[in-house]
C-alpha cells in the first residue's frame, strides 16, 4: 500500500517561462498535477503561520524534522484526503516566491547503483510543506531543497520549480542524495515531461548550483557518455522506448505550439530543454498547452487518426489530471498583488484557469471545501462530470467549451483589472482581495453550471434510449 501511495502521482507536466519572455513580464511557473487514476481529489487552500507545524511528521517515510519559526503564510493545493499526507503541490508564500512539487523524472542503473534511492526520505508529499513557508528568494528555495534532500535523502526521482519576480528555477533530484538545478534564462521558456531534463549544464556558471560532490562523482564512476561537454540528462537519465510513447512527444507538442519551426519528431529523444521563441508567451498559452491532446495531428484521441494513431503518444490533458496551477509573479504591479495563483481543477479538456490572488487568508469555499465524495457543488467535482460528459462526444460539446473558457477567462481578467486599480484605496487589503476571489469563484460555478446545461441540451437527443411517435 505504501508503495502504491508514493507513486500515486507520477505523471505530470511542467512549464517554465522566464519574465523576458512572458507577454507582460511577470514570471510564470506552471504544472498538471497528475494522479494514477482519474479520481483523487483536491483543495485549494491559504496556510497560515498558525496553521503551519512546528515539527513534521511524514506520512509515508519515517522522515520527522523540527521546521523552523516564523514561517510564511502560503497558498496551496494539498489532497482532499490527508491519508497519504498533506501533497501540497504547489503555492505562492507571502514574500511572493512560488514552488511547484513536483514532476516525477527518471534515472538509470548507473546512478541509481552508486547512491540508491532511500526508502525512508523525503518525497513529493512531503517537499512543498517543509521548503515554501522558509524561503524568501527562489535561489533560496533551490538552496534549502538541495540541503534537505542531502541529509534525509529520496525514495523518489523528482523535478521542482521555483520563481520570485526575477527569476525562474528548475531542480532535479538525481538518486538518493544528489541533485542538480538550473536558472531558467530571461528570455527562455521550458516544458518538462516525466524524464530528466536538464541537458547541457556547465558547472562553473552562476546560474547553476547542485550537490558539492557531483562534479567528482561523474568522474571518480566514469559516468559521462559524451566524448565532450557535460550533458546531465545522457549521463543521470533515460533514453527509453517509453521515453519515445510517454514523455517525449509531450515536450515535442510544447515546443511545436511555440516554435513551429522545429524540425523534430515527437520519439526524438535529445528534444532541447531550454528553448526561446519570438513570441511573448501568455497565460492561455500554458493553459492550451497544459490541456493539449494532440490536435491537429494524427496522434489526437478525439481527431482522425487511425485507432493506432490516436493511441500511440500519451497527451498532455488527460483524464488524470487532478489540478493545473500557473504560479505568475508579476512586476508591473505593487507586491501586495503580485503574486496570481492561477487554478484549475480536473481534466483540462472542460476546465478553465481562475487568477486567484495569493495574499489573502482564506479561499473560496466551492475551491476550499472539496470532499471525498461526489458533490457537483464543489468545483473539482464539478469539473470531473463536464469532463466526464465531455469526453463522451467532443466534437458535439467542444465549442461551448470553448467559450465556456473565454468567457469566464475574460470575466476574471476583468475582475482582476478592476482590483488591481482598486487595492491601494482598500482599508483592509486582504479582505478585499478575499471578496475578488470569491467574486471570481462565484463566476466560475455560475460558468460551468451554464456549460452543463447546454452539453445537456445538446447531448439528450443523442441518446440511444429513445422512442417518439414517429418512429
Amino acid at each position: 500500500m505504501i508503495e502504491l501511495l508514493k507513486r500515486k502521482k507520477g505523471s505530470c507536466t511542467t512549464i517554465l517561462v522566464g519574465k523576458k519572455a512572458t507577454i507582460d513580464g511577470s514570471t510564470m511557473i506552471a504544472r498538471n498535477e497528475d494522479g494514477a487514476g482519474p479520481l483523487n481529489p483536491q483543495r485549494f487552500v491559504v496556510v497560515n503561520p498558525s496553521e503551519q507545524p512546528t515539527h513534521y511528521q511524514a506520512k509515508l517515510s519515517k522522515v520527522e524534522m523540527d521546521l523552523p519559526a516564523n514561517p510564511m503564510r502560503y497558498t496551496s493545493t494539498p489532497d482532499a484526503n490527508p491519508v497519504a499526507g498533506i501533497w501540497a503541490a504547489a503555492g505562492i508564500n507571502s514574500d511572493n516566491v512560488a514552488m511547484t512539487a513536483t514532476e516525477t523524472i527518471t534515472s538509470n542503473a548507473r546512478i541509481l547503483g552508486i547512491d540508491p534511492l532511500v526508502d525512508d526520505g523525503l518525497g513529493e508529499e512531503d517537499f512543498t510543506t517543509i521548503v515554501l513557508p522558509y524561503i524568501h528568494s527562489a535561489r533560496e528555495g533551490v538552496e534549502r531543497l538541495g540541503a534537505l534532500l542531502e541529509k534525509y535523502g529520496t525514495y523518489e526521482l523528482n523535478a521542482m520549480a521555483f520563481s520570485d519576480k526575477d527569476e525562474v528555477w528548475y531542480f532535479e533530484s538525481i538518486a538518493g542524495h544528489h541533485w542538480a538545478a538550473i536558472k531558467i534564462p530571461d528570455d527562455a521558456y521550458v516544458v518538462a515531461p516525466n524524464r530528466f531534463n536538464i541537458d547541457d549544464y556547465n558547472f562553473q556558471s552562476p546560474d547553476a548550483l547542485y550537490a558539492k560532490d557531483l562534479p567528482d562523482l561523474i568522474d571518480t564512476y566514469h559516468l559521462n557518455p559524451d566524448t565532450e561537454g557535460v550533458n546531465l540528462r545522457h549521463i543521470f537519465g533515460s533514453a527509453t522506448i517509453k521515453d519515445t510513447r510517454y514523455n517525449n512527444p509531450r515536450a515535442w507538442y510544447g515546443q511545436k505550439f511555440f516554435n513551429p519551426e522545429f524540425d523534430t519528431l515527437p520519439i526524438d529523444q535529445d528534444l532541447p530543454f531550454i528553448c526561446r521563441t519570438d513570441k511573448k508567451i501568455s497565460v492561455e498559452d500554458l493553459k492550451f498547452v497544459l490541456s493539449s491532446h494532440y490536435q491537429n495531428t494524427p496522434y489526437d484521441p478525439y481527431g482522425t487518426g487511425t485507432e493506432s494513431e490516436k493511441k500511440q503518444f500519451r497527451p498532455i490533458g488527460i483524464n488524470r489530471n487532478q489540478e493545473l496551477h500557473i504560479l505568475q509573479i508579476r512586476n508591473d504591479v505593487p507586491a501586495e498583488i503580485a503574486g496570481i495563483h492561477w487554478l484549475a481543477f480536473g481534466p483540462n479538456t472542460f476546465n478553465a484557469v481562475v487568477p486567484f490572488y495569493a495574499n489573502v487568508t482564506d479561499t473560496p469555499a466551492s475551491f476550499r471545501d472539496t470532499t471525498t465524495e461526489s458533490d457537483p457543488t464543489k468545483v473539482y467535482w464539478l469539473n470531473n462530470v463536464l469532463a466526464l460528459l465531455g469526453d463522451s462526444n467532443f466534437g458535439l460539446y467542444e465549442d461551448q467549451e470553448n467559450l465556456f473558457e473565454e468567457h469566464t477567462v475574460a470575466a476574471c481578467r476583468h475582475l482582476q483589472i478592476a482590483a488591481d486599480k482598486a487595492y491601494q484605496d482598500q482599508n483592509d487589503g486582504q479582505a478585499y482581495l478575499g471578496s475578488i476571489n470569491q467574486q471570481m469563484a462565484d463566476e466560475y460555478v455560475k460558468n460551468a453550471n451554464k456549460l452543463l446545461g447546454q452539453m445537456l441540451a445538446l447531448g439528450e437527443p443523442q441518446m440511444k434510449l429513445q422512442f417518439t411517435l414517429n418512429d
